[in-house]
């Protein structure tokens, strides 16, 4: 990872819990137009349309994979639409119904809810525009049933915590740990499936993986703490990565959020 320090460093970092009530609506899509992305781009960064409830929207286009394990076609771009407390019913009639998902190529629609403890950013972000050589690394992971809660005390207790140190060594621009609450639209050839989203920006060149920058943020926050095998013991058991990409952030119209959640000192 990069031993840079950005300015953004220097500030508070906001962490947004479930009780703050951000509700994400998530669409990943495959262009049947790669020159339709220019209205894409355009109605997120129009995205105060959708009211005062409506706190941005960011979208992201696909450029490499990182990790695959499944056999299905990669999709075009993700969008994530951020909102307090609620999607609102006509938003969902826009952006999900049957005329949006034939004309977008809409592959899935889903509802997301933060994980706990795992969404930080800092109260000064406005996107990776001064930070050319970061992409956007979008991890889908699938988290079996049985695990939900010992994965969400995982996250909460060394994921969120490393993530945290991280973001404020400005090794990386955010750390955003969302779990699906809803599934809204999914198209019919779509094969692979998730129920966790994380969203980092980062420098893939010197990206080795989230183990090994978590186990540095872990031993910098905490010498004398669980080794990092302890810490995350039986992960592996609990989820699978179907796929890890790295993507072009092409519209982050999502500063508001840092000035919600609550605040790290």
């Amino acid at each position: 990872m990069a031993e840079a320090v950005h300015p953004h460093c220097e500030t508070d970092l906001t962490r947004i819990e479930p009780d703050d009530r951000l509700v994400m609506l998530a669409r990943t899509i495959q262009l049947p137009d790669p020159d339709l992305e220019t209205a894409l781009a355009n109605g997120c960064a129009n995205w105060r349309r959708f009211g005062d409830t409506c706190l941005g929207q960011a979208l992201y286009r696909h450029r490499a994979v990182f990790h695959n394990t499944a056999q299905a076609p990669v999709w075009s771009h993700l969008e994530l639409s951020y909102f307090r407390t609620f999607v609102p019913a006509g938003v969902i009639r826009d952006l999900v119904s049957e005329p949006a998902a034939t004309q977008t190529g809409l592959l899935r629609a889903e509802i997301l809810l933060t994980t706990p403890a795992s969404f930080v950013l800092p109260r000064a972000w406005q996107g990776s525009a001064g930070r050319p050589e970061w992409q956007a690394s979008l991890e889908y992971i699938q988290v079996e049933e049985p695990h939900l809660g010992a994965y969400r005390n995982v996250m909460r207790d060394f994921c969120g915590p490393a993530a945290a140190w991280l973001v404020r060594a400005g090794r990386v621009g955010t750390f955003r740990a969302m779990e699906t609450a809803a599934v809204l639209y999914r198209a019919p050839n779509l094969t692979v499936d998730w129920n966790q989203i994380h969203l980092c920006e980062l420098d893939p060149k010197r990206f080795e993986g989230f183990g090994r920058a978590f186990e540095t943020a872990l031993r910098e926050k905490s010498p004398d703490g669980p080794d990092f095998d302890g810490a995350f013991a039986g992960l592996d058991r609990m989820r699978t990565v179907p796929r890890w990409t790295f993507n072009d952030p092409l519209v982050e119209a999502d500063a508001a959020l840092a000035r919600g959640g609550k605040v790290i000192p």
